[in-house]
């Protein structure tokens, strides 16, 4: 009978616990805008910097308008996941592609950005004075 009721309470409180509570925002988070270059590159490379602001990404995805952004919380901190609206290619001038960006803090002046989980990479806060940074 003990074990019966300890599955059974098992099961109730389980899928309570596993659901994460995603939190909305209109906007990427003010700590995340800025000027970013994956690893080691040069922040002058201006083809592999990311530029963040509260609703635009630039970078190697284009210049995209942030529609949403959506926050869970992890282990290590919050995971961000933004959905940005992207212009199409050149044959496709009025059609636009969805892209989803995901991010979270590492440490001060660092995150892990990427598409998916699997390829977030690390990317480091460039200096206000760098030639990109200037460009924002």
């Amino acid at each position: 009978m003990r074990k019966m009721l300890l599955i059974t309470a098992i099961a109730a409180l389980a899928p309570q616990a596993a659901t994460a509570h995603v939190v909305r925002h209109g906007s990427i988070p003010e700590a995340y805008w800025g000027t970013w270059a994956p690893g080691q590159v040069d922040c002058k490379d201006e083809k592999s910097i990311i530029v963040l602001s509260a609703k635009a990404y630039v970078g190697p995805a284009g210049s995209c308008a942030v529609e949403s952004v959506s926050e869970t919380p992890g282990p290590n901190g919050a995971i961000y996941s933004a959905r940005l609206q992207c212009p199409g290619s050149a044959g496709q001038a009025k059609k636009s592609k969805v892209v989803n960006l995901m991010f979270r803090s590492s440490d001060a002046g660092q995150m892990s950005l990427g598409p998916s989980f699997k390829s977030l990479a690390a990317h480091r806060r460039c200096s206000a004075g760098s030639p990109a940074a200037k460009q924002q």
